[in-house]
């Protein structure tokens, strides 16, 4: 007679982990070379094997002057406006290098951040965003600010080229007086690593991301350049996947498509969108 007969007679199977959604994918990532390292962490956690293409290279500007005019006169400003990470390291650099920092700043003068990243680095920087929109996308900035514009002063620092004008120009249509200023450049690096081109060349790569419109330009100069005319036919079996609706654009115009976007617009969203975009595609050959 069993002496515990509510006990189970065999013990119940253990069930298997689940597998990473990107398990077995290989995902090129392009970003600044010193920005690589937070998307690698977020790619290789849903399961993929991670191809570094550094697309972009930031830089100082060419002229430091226009900068340097604004921030004499940064306690006559209302708001600080600052649409990528970027801009916040370049200002909190050369706050620094003034003998000043963004932690702090003169009172009254608030700050805005698009983005998740942005207002992270403002955080960490002991400068917190007083206004973040609910999307991490410039018009959303506009739809949503908290007061009107109309007789406010903003500084706006930005990319020296290929940067939306979007914000300085709704902005003045709203009555603000904008100072729209560089910050720092982003240039194209000198050719791909030779991992990046193994990986095209052997046809191993299942998915590219872009998070600008300059690293879908850049990425596409690099291409050529390594591959020649036939630099688009590396692409035809690699899934494109894009950070938001305007590198999305850059997507359709240089590349001739996009197959996913993020949503959110982060890189949160950029490895879900991946993912959703290597849905039920085979698992190209490995050597």
């Amino acid at each position: 007679m069993d002496p515990n007969p509510d006990l189970p007679l065999t013990p119940p199977e253990t069930p298997e982990p689940s597998r990473p959604p990107l398990a077995g994918r290989r995902v090129a990532v392009t970003r600044a070379e010193t920005q690589l390292g937070a998307a690698r962490q977020l790619f290789e956690a849903a399961g993929a094997s991670v191809v570094d293409l550094p697309a972009l290279v930031v830089t100082p500007p060419d002229s430091w002057g226009p900068l340097d005019d604004a921030l004499a006169e940064l306690e006559d400003f209302h708001w600080l406006v600052f649409s990528s990470s970027n801009g916040v390291e370049a200002l909190d650099e050369r706050l620094r290098r003034q003998g000043r920092s963004l932690s702090h700043l003169p009172a009254g003068l608030r700050i805005a951040a698009v983005g998740r990243k942005t207002a992270a680095r403002l955080e960490e920087l002991g400068a917190p965003a007083d206004f973040v929109p609910p999307a991490f996308v410039a018009d959303s900035l506009l739809e949503h600010f908290p007061v009107s514009g109309w007789g406010l002063r903003l500084l706006i620092p930005r990319v020296q080229s290929g940067g939306r004008s979007v914000l300085a120009e709704a902005f003045a249509a709203a009555g603000a007086r904008v100072v729209e200023v560089p910050a720092y450049e982003t240039r194209c690096p000198a050719g791909l690593p030779s991992a990046a081109l193994a990986a095209l060349h052997q046809e191993r790569l299942d998915a590219i991301t872009f998070s600008s419109g300059k690293t879908v330009s850049h990425t596409a100069r690099l291409l050529e350049e390594a591959f020649g005319d036939s630099w688009q036919d590396r692409l035809n079996a690699v899934a494109i996947v894009s950070i938001g609706p305007q590198t999305s654009e850059r997507c359709r115009t240089t590349l001739g498509r996009v197959d996913a976007e993020a949503e959110p617009h982060d890189l949160e969203g950029l490895v879900q969108a991946c993912v959703q975009a290597l849905d039920g595609r085979p698992l190209r050959a490995r050597p």
